[in-house]
């Protein structure tokens, strides 16, 4: 892995026959207009400011794995989000704070996290995806998100014309949420996360996760156990990429856990029974939607055209090889609809949806 950021120069091609879903882990999406491939930030914010000015629309993809493209594709531009690299900005005995380039991927830097003895993001192993993408989705897993090691997010601001370095707090976090999502905006740049020095993992949160390493909430195992243990559980759910397995042909987790209030849970325990759940914030409720997708009758390998739910993973929804946007967008509201009608909880989508709806 380079230790600094990468400099190289910029392409620029047209796109118009080229399909967006060699680019997604989907493998969806119909053609893009202009295509540009940036290896340099300064590139990158050049060719967004270029098109914000001439005012032409843009799409900043860099992993493609929490993006649904749809059939049509994008007439704009796409900006192929390329930097890498990984730098040291500052340390002491007890933290260090590192620089990620953007379009560094994720699970690279988690490994080499890992491998330097940097703690805090073990649990987000496995995850594809860029760095630069998940303050934009606050990425979590088994018991750890982004926010909770994020020091500052470098952007470019296309309204003001001005590169910024965000506070967490100016962020704005939330569950799979911040203020950079669903908001063109801002173009990520780089993310600077605080990890601790130590070879231990950060107390472990998650129950799945303790009871496979057998261990109590709240222990703190080496942090490559931790690392390949959640390598083994992600993969087992088929979510960690391996382009001969259909099942991870998605975007992970489809739809996010509903969040309801105490008084709409009680009455629906009432009426329905026992209801797996953990607190959510100021007194709320969360729900898993793989077990409601599950309990209002959708199952693993449950198929559309083309298309279905994971045989590995009820949150997961999968191209099979012969399926499009359409095809996966239909799957998803019989699924959505079925929740609805069997609980009277919405479920939402966690990608972001580009030229395409539910």
């Amino acid at each position: 892995m380079p230790d600094a950021f990468a400099d190289h120069p910029t392409d620029t091609f047209p796109a118009t026959d080229r399909g967006l879903a060699a680019y997604t882990t989907l493998r969806l999406g119909g053609p893009a207009g202009t295509m540009t491939t940036a290896v340099k930030t300064d590139e990158a914010v050049a060719t967004v400011r270029k098109a914000t000015s001439e005012g032409r629309p843009i799409l900043v993809l860099a992993g493609g794995s929490n993006v649904v493209i749809g059939d049509a594709g994008f007439a704009g531009e796409v900006l192929l989000l390329r930097n890498r690299g990984v730098e040291v900005v500052a340390e002491d005995a007890g933290e260090v704070v590192v620089r990620v380039a953007a379009g560094e991927p994720w699970d690279d830097f988690v490994a080499y996290a890992v491998r330097n003895s940097w703690s805090g993001v073990e649990c987000l192993s496995g995850i594809p995806g860029s760095a630069g993408a998940t303050p934009i989705q606050n990425v979590g897993a088994y018991g750890q998100e982004v926010a909770h090691t994020v020091e500052a997010v470098h952007a470019y601001d296309r309204l003001a014309d001005e590169q910024l370095v965000m506070t967490p707090e100016e962020c704005r976090f939330g569950y799979r949420a911040s203020v950079f999502k669903h908001n063109d905006r801002y173009l990520v740049t780089a993310v600077d996360f605080r990890l601790a020095r130590q070879d231990l993992s950060a107390p472990i949160r998650y129950a799945e996760l303790a009871r496979r390493l057998g261990v109590e909430a709240g222990d703190r195992v080496p942090l490559e156990q931790a690392r390949q243990t959640v390598l083994k559980l992600r993969a087992g759910k088929g979510m960690v990429l391996d382009p001969e397995d259909r099942d991870t042909w998605s975007v992970g987790s489809f739809f996010t856990n509903p969040v309801v209030s105490a008084e709409f849970f009680a009455e629906l325990t009432a009426a329905r029974g026992e209801i797996p759940n953990w607190p959510g914030a100021d007194g709320t409720v969360k729900v898993p939607a793989a077990w409601l997708i599950e309990q209002a009758g959708f199952s693993k390998g449950f198929a559309g055209t083309g298309v279905a739910i994971s045989t590995k993973h009820t949150l997961a929804l999968t191209n099979r090889g012969g399926g499009d946007t359409a095809a996966l967008l239909d799957l998803a509201r019989t699924i959505r609809d079925g929740v609805q009608e069997r609980f009277g909880i919405e479920l939402h989508p966690e990608p972001v949806l580009v030229n395409c709806d539910l």
